[in-house]
């Protein structure tokens, strides 16, 4: 029993890239919902290949009443360079190419961006995460 848990603190959770263009909404909920719904299997990363200068709002707010995750005390807007080496890059659906991420695993969500919509599309947004979050854990429980 003792080995059996010294091999599962040894053995290395595969890192998740969830890459949008501006790094500001469907990129950092995923790192969110990632890191609460499936941090015991994989690490959870968001970037961008250019950066706004802030969370969108909406999503900030929506994550703190649905799930109470505060993303403005724990994530930032990063740029690609800035996350370490990715086993699996997933993309949000903004066509984000990442020719500088080697990775094992690489799927496009398709996500619609809800930035400017209303609440009711930001949630359906999340829902689809939360889904995609859980369906990816799954998989990678294995990895």
């Amino acid at each position: 029993m003792k080995g059996e848990a010294l091999l599962k603190l040894l053995k290395k959770k595969p890192k998740v890239a969830f890459v949008c263009v501006h790094n500001s909404c469907r990129s950092q909920i995923a790192e969110a919902l990632g890191k609460h719904l499936a941090g015991d299997v994989f690490e959870s990363y968001s970037a961008g290949t250019q950066l706004k200068d802030h969370i969108n709002t909406d999503a900030v707010r929506l994550m703190k009443e649905i799930y109470n995750i505060d993303m403005e005390k724990t994530q930032y807007n990063k740029l690609i360079g800035n996350i370490p080496q990715p086993d699996a890059v997933i993309t949000m659906g903004c066509n984000v190419s990442c020719p500088v991420l080697p990775y094992t695993i690489r799927e496009d969500w398709e996500l619609n961006d809800p930035t400017g919509k209303n609440d009711e599309e930001f949630i359906k947004v999340i829902q689809i995460i939360e889904k995609k979050i859980n369906q990816l854990k799954i998989r990678l429980k294995n990895y």
